[in-house]
């Protein structure tokens, strides 16, 4: 490690004014930036601490929309009744991020924020149609996931919490790679009123993405036969040692129909 200032407000607007001194970063649950710091691959002059932010804390129901501010951890989500019971899919996702010592710190908004390629998160913003949250604004999720590592955040720009529409159905499926728990592959289907949303994480080359075929036959017909008819291509997808582009096509279409299965 090496020297640099630490700040920990108690409020967003405190946050926001400490965010504008030079070199200044925000740390959430820390889980990406801690290690960052050690390897000394970033080294910001301020570290900003998000944690003592109370308002950014909690899980709430208001109707159909479901409420989480950024502070709130995977462990706190994955244990919610108000997500267990509306959004079941969301609950199980955050069960499986990382192992316990991951959850107990680690974060929605600093996951959101970060937006990892394999990030589980991701898949549920997208699928679930949700809204970012932020200190100034408001942003769909298609509107704020802009690529690996990118988002639409502004400088001085932090998220607040994230609302999720209700669905009718929603399943998780993950195929993880053991040894990080990333996923391979991280498929997340919703049941709206407008249709099936099929949101794919850790496949894509520019993180991820919803399956145009995967939901319009789904939205036509709502079986693992229907996923079996569409045809996914290889293209624009991840090549590493852990697995081809044709092997995650494979993965998406086997984890698609799980989705659907558990959904009924």
């Amino acid at each position: 490690m090496y020297a640099f200032d630490y700040q920990k407000p108690s409020d967003v607007d405190s946050a926001v004014a400490a965010l504008k001194s030079e070199g200044a970063q925000p740390l959430s649950g820390g889980q990406t930036l801690i290690p960052t710091l050690k390897m000394r691959l970033n080294m910001p002059e301020v570290l900003v601490d998000l944690s003592g932010i109370e308002s950014m804390k909690g899980i709430s129901r208001d109707g159909d929309t479901i409420h989480v501010g950024a502070a709130t951890t995977h462990g706190a989500i994955a244990k919610s009744a108000d997500i267990q019971s509306a959004i079941p899919g969301l609950a199980h996702q955050a069960s499986r991020i990382g192992d316990p010592a991951v959850r107990n710190r680690g974060t929605i908004g600093g996951a959101i924020a970060n937006n990892d390629p394999a990030a589980c998160y991701p898949s549920a913003c997208m699928a679930l149609n949700a809204t970012i949250v932020t200190n100034t604004r408001e942003l769909s999720a298609a509107n704020f996931f802009l690529g690996m590592y990118t988002t639409a955040l502004e400088e001085d720009e932090i998220v607040t919490a994230v609302k999720f529409p209700v669905p009718s159905g929603s399943s998780y499926q993950k195929f993880d790679q053991p040894a990080s728990r990333f996923p391979l592959v991280g498929v997340f289907v919703a049941k709206t009123a407008e249709g099936v949303r099929v949101a794919v994480t850790g496949a894509g080359s520019d993180g991820v993405f919803r399956h145009e075929g995967l939901e319009q036959a789904l939205s036509g017909s709502f079986s693992a036969d229907a996923v079996g008819g569409v045809t996914v291509s290889s293209d624009g997808l991840m090549k590493d040692l852990h697995g081809t582009p044709e092997y995650r096509a494979n993965l998406i279409k086997v984890l698609t129909k799980r989705a659907v299965q558990e959904i009924g």
